[in-house]
Parts: C-alpha cells; structure tokens; sequence
C-alpha cells in the first residue's frame, strides 16, 4: 500500500514537469512549422496575385512528385531523431556525434542521387499524374530548380532534426526566422525583377526557397561553431563521416519502414491529384489552396508527433520507462486543445482564409466545399500520429508503418477514387477518403498500442 501511495505522488509531482517541458519545446517547434507555412504561403500568394491560377495549379502539380523525392530522406531523419534523443538521454556524447556524422554522409549522397533522378523523369512523372497540358512543362522547370539544390537543402533538414533530438526547438526556430525573411524578401524581387535583377516569373519562386535555405544553412553552422555547440561539425563529426556501419544499419532498420510509408503517403497523393485533375485546372488550383490551408491544421499534429517522438526518446535513453504514459497522455490532450481550437477559427473564416489565395468564385467555391468536408479529422490524425510517434521512438516502426500503409491504400485511395468517379459527389468524394482512413488508422494503431506493443518491454537501442 505504501509503495502504490509512492507512486501516486511521485506521478502527481512528475505530471506537471511533463507538461512544462513538452510545452516549452513545443512552443518553438509550432511557431517553426507557422513560419515555414508563412513562406509557403506568401509564396503560394504571390504566385497567385502575380501570375494567376494556373501557376497556382503549376506548383500545385508539383509538390506531390517532390514530396515522393525526399521521403526517404524524411524517413531516414525520423530514424536519426531517434537515435539522437536516446543518446542525448543516456548522456553519450560519442555516440552522439556517430549518429550526426553518418546521417549526414548517407543524406547528402542520397540527396545527389534523388536530384539527378528527379531532374531527370520529372517531366514523364508529371505527365503520369495527369498534369493538364497547359501548366506541365512550367511545373518541370520550377521542379528542377529544386531538385538541383536538393544535396545542400537535405543538410539544412538533417541539423535541424540532430538539434531537435537534443532537446533543442529554439535554434531551428530562429534559424527558420532568417530563413524567411530572406524568402519573403526574396519573392518580389525575383518574381517581377526588381534592383536590376531579371524577371523570373513563377522560378523566382522556387529561386527564393533555394538560396534562403542555403543562406540560412550556413548561418547556421557558424553559430553552432561559435557557440561550440556539441553538434557542430567538428573532428569527432567528421571522424564519422565515414559512416558507422552498425549505426548505419541501425539507422536504416528504423528510417526505411517510415520512408516507404512516406513514399507510400506520396504516391497515395499523386494518386489523389491524378483524380482531382480529372476535373481542371480550377480543381487542381483549389486542391492546392486546401492543401495549404490543411498544412495548418496538420501542424500541431505533426508537431506533437516530433515532441512526443524526442520525448519518449530521451525518457529510453534515460531508464526512465514511467514517464512514456505521461508523455502520450499529455501530447493527446494538446493534440485536441490546439488542434480543435485551431479547426473551429478556420471554420468560421474559411472565406476570408481561401480568399487570400483565390480571386475566381468557382475555384474559391470548390475550395470551400472540400475544407469543410475534411478539415475535422486532422483531430484524429493527430491522435493516431502521437500514439505512433511513442511505440517508433522505442524502435517499434513495423507495424505503425503496415498500419499507416493500409489506411491510405486500403481505405483513402480506393474511397477517393470509387466517390469521385462513381457517385454523386464527383471531386468532393476524394476529399471524404482522408477522414475515413484516419479513423481506421487511429482505431487500429491504438489496438495494436493497446494490446501488444504495452506487454513488450523497452530496452535501450543505442548503449
């Protein structure tokens, strides 16, 4: 009896640091993912102020097929912020330092590969998408733009994910602010060619996001040398450049499922947008600006999911397995909080949201129609995405991803495309596919949650 009231105070005492401490690391992770969205979103305005919907409708095309790219990078970078963060827990600043300088060598050769293949057959993938004819062969040129500087982006990721993994939300927060700042600076100077520079049209764009990144990738490791900050890239780093075989295979069992479920994600939205441009550049164009518009609502989720990911983590790394049910209860009740408060204010302002992108009544009607269809779910989203983050961050990673897979192709794809091309509903039945594979997706991630992955015990993967 005595034990149990022990333990009842100790949870009552650790609770509220739990709340604190994911609070204040989510704090700058949220604000992060708002200014990376800001510059999307100025972006996505400024190309369609300045140049009209079908530039919208041409990055639009895009963004599916660049998704597909750098999956495997974000697969990968999910692997390493896990070994990150139980290294950070168990205080092995050696092994530390062979998790970033592994990860770095195998993302940047991967970064070569995916660049010249993506520079390559981005025209042929397009036109399998079902890109319309009159926006196909702007949205290559913009897509190889970035393809081109895909090596150096991929470094940029990859610290901000090492710093995150430590603990650390505020410096990518600040590094992002530099970022966008010179992005938004950027944009109508390149766009419509200003202070003598050539009007570049709808690749100023993509030119904006290229040189911020690397502008800001650079500032970034000089701060970090400076500061002498563990991460920054020193002897020992560079002593692992060579890369660790065991951590590599390691990082590879952890980051290869996450990457062909992102894969996987990525070719489930090319699939999407093959069905919405069944229907014009109009659809295309709303397809796009819901998107942008959903990307908010996804934040916390994602958000969330990262905090938890580090969190559970470090707790591994640390022995310290009592506060992983702490750590998903209190990311749930901020998934709900956030994200419900955040849905009701885009709910009741959708069209003064969607008429910052959009001028033309039929696509600002469509557009509307399909965000109140779908906008809701992202709450369940979040849930399943917290409850996956937990049991990845102890190196449980298969089953999350099988489940994940079957959602989107067992339930969102085949909903989509049976509603859009056999019913009534037309384009709103592809936007009915995402909150029903989130609610089998939640319902079996947490049964697995439940009744398996709670009965296995944790060990540490990085000793």
């Amino acid at each position: 009896m005595e034990t149990s009231q022990e333990q009842l105070v100790t949870q009552k005492k650790s609770n509220p640091s739990v709340w604190r401490s994911m609070s204040l690391f989510l704090v700058p992770l949220l604000l992060s993912n708002v200014l990376q969205s800001v510059g999307q979103l100025v972006g996505m305005m400024a190309v369609g102020r300045w140049l009209g919907v079908d530039a919208v409708a041409a990055v639009s095309s895009f963004f599916p097929l660049f998704f597909l790219l750098i999956s495997f990078t974000i697969g990968i970078g999910s692997g390493s912020s896990i070994l990150i963060g139980q290294a950070y827990g168990a205080k092995n600043e050696e092994r530390l330092k062979a998790v970033v300088g592994t990860t770095l060598t195998f993302t940047f050769l991967l970064g070569v590969v995916l660049a010249v293949i993506g520079s390559i057959f981005t025209l042929d993938i397009l036109r399998l998408m079902g890109t319309p004819e009159n926006v196909i062969h702007v949205s290559a040129s913009y897509a190889r733009i970035l393809f081109y500087a895909m090596p150096f982006m991929f470094l940029y990721f990859a610290y901000t994910t090492f710093l995150r993994g430590t603990g650390d939300s505020k410096t990518p927060f600040y590094t992002l602010i530099v970022s966008t700042v010179i992005n938004i600076a950027l944009l109508p100077v390149l766009i419509l060619g200003m202070f003598g520079f050539p009007k570049l049209g709808i690749y100023g764009s993509a030119y904006a996001t290229v040189i911020s990144t690397i502008a800001t990738f650079i500032v970034l490791m000089v701060y970090l040398r400076k500061r002498n900050h563990p991460l920054q890239f020193d002897k020992t780093v560079r002593r692992y450049l060579k890369m660790d075989k065991e951590l590599l295979a390691l990082l590879l069992r952890l980051g290869i499922p996450s990457s062909i479920n992102m894969i996987l994600v990525s070719l489930s939205e090319i699939a999407v947008i093959s069905f919405v441009n069944h229907y014009g550049s109009n659809a295309t164009a709303a397809y796009g600006v819901v998107n942008q518009v959903a990307s908010y609502v996804q934040m916390p989720a994602v958000s969330l999911g990262i905090a938890v990911s580090i969190f559970a983590a470090q707790s591994i790394g640390a022995n310290e397995f009592g506060r992983l049910k702490q750590v998903i209860r209190v990311g749930i009740w901020l998934n709900y909080i956030i994200g419900g408060v955040l849905i009701i204010l885009i709910y009741v302002f959708s069209h003064q949201i969607l008429g910052l992108f959009l001028t033309e009544q039929e696509t600002l009607y469509i557009a509307h129609r399909l965000l109140m269809i779908t906008l809701w779910s992202y709450l369940l989203f979040g849930n399943a995405q917290i409850i996956s983050a937990t049991m990845r961050a102890s190196g449980t990673v298969l089953w999350p991803t099988v489940i994940s897979i079957f959602a989107i192709w067992g339930v969102e794809v085949p909903v989509a495309f049976v509603l859009s091309h056999y019913t009534n509903l037309e384009i709103l039945g592809v936007w009915v596919g995402y909150p029903a594979a989130f609610a089998v997706s939640l319902l079996l991630i947490y049964g697995y949650y439940q009744f398996v992955w709670k009965k296995k015990q944790i060990t540490r993967l990085i000793q």
